[in-house]
């Protein structure tokens, strides 16, 4: 027979609290034969669930942030959903996320280090693995200190169960329904303005050919653009896990240089300078592929600028797109890229619709001198979303590298050698002016917490989400960004409304703000574990409630005020 002792220290309480202390003892008789028949197959199928031996090798590398667990094992680990370590010591974050890949034969593991001191020890836990099939298993590993194991990633990030259901013909619809959808965002209309004023003049010619040409280099553009975007996204979800939509505008040297492109381009639709103007005694030859290549770059100019537009119309399944393998995100960007160039390429190939196109006159200068406008204004708004990047030096010298620019047109149309050459230097110097100072390191005043307040709200966090839904308060979360077009527009006519605020009143409704201005890995996590690739998302927490409703990427005053206070 067996003696189980234990003593146990509890409290009874009602309006005060008790302390009591037991002894306990329980004896088994361990010679039957069969199971106990009242609690045998409970205690078995329990120790079914319990974590068996590693039946292959695992290495812990420590030489870098963070950590990478490899786990090799013959075969794989077959369709995995989901895949995580659990230490049996502290030096690991627990809540961290853990982003994992795939290899042919096993998975690595990202591991945050918790910041105690750590020697070449092993690291010893429980790896559960969950695959496709529903099936949970729990190996005991013991990590030796080393390189990471050959052929334990290289396949791309574990797929959730969710997103391995998602059918990558669905999601390429998607894309290109949503690229279609891009030539209307106010994002995007400036440049397209540009393709449109130069496919006017090219038909006004009568040259099919160049026309066509114009709209197959204009697609190739955007193809490429978007292309390289998947790329970069790729990569960087290799190299730190999850990425989003809209990052080159996180990045202040890149809204520099866009600032000034789109000043610059409105410096030439209002006539400043022309484009090709010195080239015209060389040949018509030169100057069609000069046309080329400015249709090219108007492709990529439009894919760069509208890219961050995408979210209120592709949130989720850019969110289910960035768990799939490298082709599918690649498939997924060229099939909407291909849908914001494919307006422009039906019309330059069906010579019926160009008959829809109005005729060139005098209009035309008109028409070019007022889309520089909305250039500017685009200009204008980049600034705004520096400022908040880098502060208001890089907005100063971003200003005097236009000043720069303005010159350089006003010295393109002085007669001679000199000030064209003195133009260009104009150019490179207007260029070089914002760089040093937006490469500077950005204010010290965490973004979320400048912005919340402004707004009258709480800087977000996931702790001060459960300490006011442990409250008993209803939770609204705005996650958001300066250069996110639609969080803008949701605010000025949602959410900063008297009906809204009102409603937030009356239901003590703690409003809290994620800003997404700047990078912020625990904002681009959360994005992640709801499904998004970018901002805006909103989410609501009922009074007593945990689990958050995903709200639609476009607010109104009244689903925002029809939102259940309780569960």
């Amino acid at each position: 027979p067996v003696t189980l002792d234990a003593v146990a220290d509890y409290l009874i309480c009602e309006d005060t609290c008790v302390p009591e202390s037991a002894h306990v003892s329980l004896r088994l008789d361990t010679d039957a034969a069969e199971p106990d028949v009242r609690n045998g197959d409970l205690i078995a199928s329990w120790i079914a669930r319990s974590h068996t031996p590693f039946p292959g090798e695992a290495h812990i590398d420590r030489s870098h942030t963070p950590w990478a667990l490899s786990l090799r094992l013959d075969g794989g680990f077959g369709k995995v959903t989901s895949i995580r370590f659990f230490p049996f010591n502290h030096d690991i974050s627990h809540p961290a996320d853990q982003p994992a890949e795939l290899g042919r034969h096993g998975a690595t593991l990202s591991l945050t280090p918790s910041g105690r001191p750590a020697g070449g020890e092993p690291l010893d836990g429980v790896v559960v693995v969950e695959t496709a099939d529903g099936r949970r298993t729990g190996y005991a590993i013991s990590a030796k200190q080393g390189a990471p194991l050959a052929d334990t990633s290289g396949l791309g990030p574990v797929r959730s169960a969710k997103s391995m259901g998602v059918s990558p013909f669905r999601l390429a619809f998607l894309a290109l329904i949503g690229g279609l959808i891009l030539n209307l965002m106010p994002c995007v209309l400036p440049v397209l303005s540009m393709k449109a004023f130069g496919m006017v003049s090219a038909v006004s010619t009568g040259h099919a050919g160049e026309v066509r040409r114009h709209g197959l280099w204009y697609t190739a553009g955007v193809l490429v653009s978007f292309a390289a975007l998947a790329a970069i996204v790729v990569a960087i979800r290799a190299a730190t896990g999850p990425t989003t939509l809209g990052f080159q505008l996180q990045n202040a040297p890149t809204v520099a240089v866009l600032t000034l492109v789109m000043f610059g381009v409105g410096l030439w639709l209002m006539g400043m300078f022309e484009l090709g103007s010195s080239l015209q005694n060389i040949g018509s030859g030169l100057a069609d592929r000069e046309g080329d290549l400015g249709a090219f770059f108007t492709g990529i100019l439009a894919a760069v600028v509208g890219a961050p537009c995408v979210g209120p119309f592709l949130g989720a399944g850019l969110g289910a797109v960035m768990d799939q393998s490298a082709d599918v995100v690649v498939a997924f960007f060229l099939a909407m890229g291909f849908g914001l160039a494919l307006p422009f390429l039906v019309l330059s190939f069906v010579p019926g619709l160009h008959r829809l196109l109005p005729r060139p006159g005098k209009w035309m200068e008109t028409l070019k001198q007022l889309l520089a406008f909305p250039m500017f204004l685009t200009a204008a708004w980049l600034l705004k979303v520096l400022g908040d990047l880098a502060g208001s030096g890089a907005v100063a010298w971003t200003v005097a590298g236009g000043a720069a620019l303005a010159f350089a047109a006003w010295l393109w149309h002085r007669e001679g050698h000199a000030p064209r050459l003195l133009a260009f230097v104009a150019i490179l110097v207007g260029f070089a002016l914002p760089l040093e100072r937006a490469m500077a390191p950005a204010p010290a005043l965490g973004s979320s917490t400048a912005y919340a307040a402004k707004y009258d709200a709480e800087p977000w966090s996931r702790d001060l989400v459960s300490r006011r839904v442990a409250e008993g308060r209803p939770v609204f979360v705005d996650f958001t960004a300066s250069w996110c077009a639609t969080c803008q527009v949701n605010k000025a006519t949602t959410l900063k409304s008297k009906t809204v605020h009102d409603f937030f009143t009356a239901n003590n409704v703690a409003f809290m703000v994620a800003d997404f201005t700047r990078k912020d890995p625990a904002i681009a996590a959360e994005l992640a574990r709801h499904q998004r690739a970018g901002v805006p998302m909103y989410l609501w927490y009922p009074a007593g409630s945990d689990e958050p409703q995903v709200l639609p990427e476009i607010l109104n005053q009244g689903l925002v005020t029809g939102l259940p206070v309780t569960p």
